[in-house]
């Protein structure tokens, strides 16, 4: 297999009539998605070489997906730019990527026309009726390699200029080579996607749901200020399987939303993005005894993820849930900060990542690709490529990866390295905590801490005491109704940060 069309074509033969996604205003079986895809490859194939970024500008939808495999068809990769982004940054991503031709439901336009866009702008309730051209695509499919890019997801980057990861057909099939099966996502499981399509959490929604003949459902963004028409929808749909951001699954739980309902159809729950509270953790887990649950870890650069660790045991509200060992075919060690290994249990090193599974690096953007895509530095005999991360971790007793944090959140105050995240665990643990975050403010030397739930800042500080030295105690606390978060569903620190200004 060297193209993830196929996995939709597979299925399209298998379940013709399967429904393959849902959304709140529509649906599409297999068929229909097999051909609107066709229509709209054929129609691409006029317009752009193949090799070339096409942009996709709508809310997630079955319009969205079955133009991103459209976009494959011509053989082409898709970028999907989310509406709800400011015009400045939309302008941003259209110029870094340079696409000349956009997809849209026909009402973006005025807000591609804010962002300055002057390229060529297609509706897809047009191209979905275009006739299919099966030589042409037959042709441009003959000669597809594995390699080829297949999406293009932006992150933010470090000089304000949003950054392209390029991901590779290669990438995407190897990583399904294995996932699905380790989590035993099947034909008759109904995925329930939390994250948005520009976000590679959704990736794992989309391609487990082509490859196995699943059905996905799409939960809009508004279900998840609403618990309880979340659970509501996750009932309706019988949906099966969540592989969600940590803050969706704790705005559950933090409201909480199994008192109303819960989902007893859910048995598998998987979760990225940042650590989960193991309070939470455990809230979900009395309503759904039954359910597997898995940490799973990895950066956008290493294609969705490179390690994993499943719920086998009890958590206590202050321990540490690891994030595991590597996925198959994935090669995860830790460097010091000399690019020595660390082997041993309890030092803590840098991340690193080599194997099929790294991204093609950034498009068009050589000297940021060039920094973080590296030789390994063990290895001196020929060319290996490993990804650095960034992120921190070390082993405990049983050879289990444990986060650490980011380096970026590794501080120094008052003379001392701290990690962030070690205090938030600490906030974390307090029973009438729910969910808490620290940022350290560099210009005033300070840590604030923000939290929802029923302590005061003096109370915390002082129960804080117990178990932190005093240089790790927040000096600011802030109570807050609810955590910010970004549209990718993690905590905004970012926001956060200019709370403390």
């Amino acid at each position: 297999m060297k193209n993830v069309l196929e996995y939709l074509e597979r299925s399209a033969t298998a379940f013709p009539h399967k429904t393959a996604v849902v959304d709140p205003e529509t649906s599409i079986t297999y068929k229909e998605f097999l051909h609107h895809a066709k229509a709209i490859g054929s129609f691409l194939s006029k317009q752009e070489t193949p090799g070339s970024p096409v942009a996709v500008f709508m809310d997630k939808s079955v319009e969205a997906l079955a133009s991103f495999l459209g976009i494959v068809y011509a053989g082409c990769f898709y970028i999907s730019i989310n509406t709800e982004l400011p015009p400045a940054r939309i302008r941003q991503i259209l110029e870094t990527s340079g696409v000349s031709s956009v997809i849209c439901s026909g009402k973006e336009g005025p807000a591609l026309l804010e962002a300055g866009y002057k390229g060529r702008c297609f509706d897809y309730s047009d191209l979905k009726k275009q006739e299919i051209s099966e030589d042409v695509l037959m042709h441009i499919r003959e000669n597809s390699l594995d390699t080829d890019p297949l999406y293009c997801n932006f992150t933010s980057g470090s000089t304000g200029i949003p950054k392209g990861v390029l991901v590779s057909h290669r990438s995407v099939l190897d990583f399904m080579e294995y996932f699905p099966a380790l989590f035993h996502i099947t034909k008759d499981d109904v995925i329930g996607n939390q994250a948005p399509f520009d976000f590679d959490v959704s990736v794992k929604d989309i391609y487990s749901t082509l490859c196995t003949g699943a059905t996905m459902v799409i939960l809009p963004k508004k279900l998840f200020s609403m618990p309880a028409r979340l659970l509501d929808a996750l009932c309706e749909h019988q949906v099966t399987t969540l592989i969600w951001a940590v803050s969706a699954l704790c705005l559950v739980s933090q409201l909480k939303g199994f008192t109303y309902k819960v989902p007893s159809l859910v048995d598998k729950v998987l979760f990225s993005g940042e650590a989960m509270p193991v309070k939470q953790l455990n809230i979900w887990r009395k309503y759904l005894p039954h359910a597997r649950y898995v940490n799973l870890y990895g950066p956008t650069e290493i294609t969705c993820n490179c390690t994993y660790y499943e719920i086998h045991r009890e958590f206590e509200d202050h321990e540490k849930i690891p994030i595991g060992k590597p996925f198959p075919n994935e090669k995860v060690f830790l460097l010091d900060e000399n690019n020595r290994p660390i082997t041993k249990t309890g030092i803590t090193g840098e991340i690193c990542v080599a194997g099929t599974a790294l991204a093609l690096g950034y498009y068009r953007n050589r000297e940021q690709t060039d920094r973080a895509f590296v030789q390994n530095p063990l290895n001196p005999h020929y060319p290996e490529l490993i990804y650095r991360t960034g992120d921190l971790a070390h082993y405990n007793e049983t050879h289990e990866l444990c986060f650490a944090g980011r380096k970026d959140f590794q501080i120094k105050h008052m003379g001392h390295r701290i990690e962030l995240e070690e205090i938030e665990i600490a906030l974390n643990s307090f029973p009438l905590i729910e969910r808490a975050c620290c940022v350290f403010d560099a210009k005033k030397s300070r840590i604030t801490a923000f939290y929802v739930g029923n302590m005061e800042g003096k109370e915390l500080s002082v129960s804080m005491r117990k178990t932190l030295p005093v240089y790790m105690i927040p000096t600011v606390f802030h109570s807050l109704a609810e955590l910010p978060v970004t549209g990718n569903g993690k905590i905004d620190r970012k926001k956060l940060l200019e709370m403390c200004q």
